[in-house]
């Protein structure tokens, strides 16, 4: 198989997702930061396929339909009897800020690399063009899932594989466990090609003062090329020793900031995929993160998800 005609891979969770609409109703979606990521790949022409497990219900089947619809392949979902996927409320508080409320404990994702079929997706990473995961991705697993999950990523590495990772740090996913959280990126990290993290998250988990200081460290883990979100103020990207900021094209006010972060992302990994380098590659992740913040929700509509 050639490479571009292998996939990309996002592993990590699809939630059933309530929103809270401007006359006070919930709209029923999914969503999921794997999940996003996977959509806009799949509509930049990228073959992609979504890692994860769900359950036997009909919100599980009318995600891996949402799936099906939007071109990712669903041969890595793994269905598990008797359980529901987890389930995310939004709403705002009193100011109008966007507030997110997780039931996940007993999700099937959490288990992905522990259920009993957990070594054909480890060994369907290996064969993968790219891997593409995140800090809540992380986040789901326990201590032995993450070791196979690790395990799993090294050999996708060695065959390979460009590794592409999002910090995405989400405090309540972790417990507030920074030293654990810590601990479990420190380890992703040394098995990532491409970082694409967000600067205010990772202010929030290290203690970085600059997004100059997000790449020095990333840099000290071995990671060759990063692309450090700064919202309003672009994008530093770490290239070959050397590193530029890239301008936001147009300065846009958010109809929904909802997934613009993992736009940027399949926009960036869809662009260098296709051959484009990392400055042209932030270039298409800024537009790509523009549109999707004008439109409610995690996914906009298809008429709107060009990437060039």
């Amino acid at each position: 198989m050639s490479e571009a005609a292998k996939r990309a891979i996002c592993v990590g969770e699809a939630t059933i997702e309530l929103a809270r609409g401007g006359d006070g109703r919930f709209a029923l979606a999914s969503a999921g930061d794997a999940f996003n990521t996977a959509i806009y790949l799949a509509r930049a022409g990228q073959p992609t396929a979504l890692a994860t497990a769900l359950g036997d219900d009909p919100y599980s089947d009318a995600i891996v339909s949402l799936a099906a619809a939007e071109g990712i392949g669903t041969d890595l979902i793994t269905r598990v009897a008797g359980r529901l996927p987890a389930l995310a409320m939004i709403d705002a508080n009193l100011k109008g800020e966007r507030r997110k409320h997780v039931w996940r404990d007993s999700a099937p994702a959490r288990d992905l690399f522990e259920l009993p079929n957990w070594s054909l997706t480890a060994a369907a990473l290996t064969a993968a063009r790219l891997i593409y995961f995140s800090g809540i991705t992380l986040s789901l697993y326990s201590n032995a899932g993450l070791g196979r999950f690790l395990a799993a990523l090294e050999l996708a590495r060695s065959a390979g594989v460009t590794i592409a990772f999002d910090g995405n740090f989400r405090a309540d996913g972790w417990r507030g466990d920074l030293t654990r959280t810590r601990t479990v990126f420190a380890e992703a990290l040394k098995r990532v090609d491409i970082a694409l993290p967000a600067f205010d998250d990772e202010a929030l988990l290290w203690g970085d003062p600059s997004p100059e200081a997000t790449v020095e460290r990333l840099r000290a883990f071995g990671v060759n090329e990063i692309a450090v979100k700064n919202g309003a103020n672009g994008a530093l990207i770490a290239s070959a020793g050397a590193s530029e900021t890239v301008p936001v094209p147009e300065i846009v006010t958010p109809i929904d900031a909802t997934a613009a972060g993992d736009g940027f992302n399949a926009g960036y990994l869809a662009a260098r995929l296709a051959g484009h380098n990392a400055l042209e590659a932030a270039a298409a992740a800024h537009r790509l993160a523009g549109q999707v913040i004008r439109h409610r929700g995690a996914i906009m509509p298809r008429s709107g998800a060009a990437v060039h």
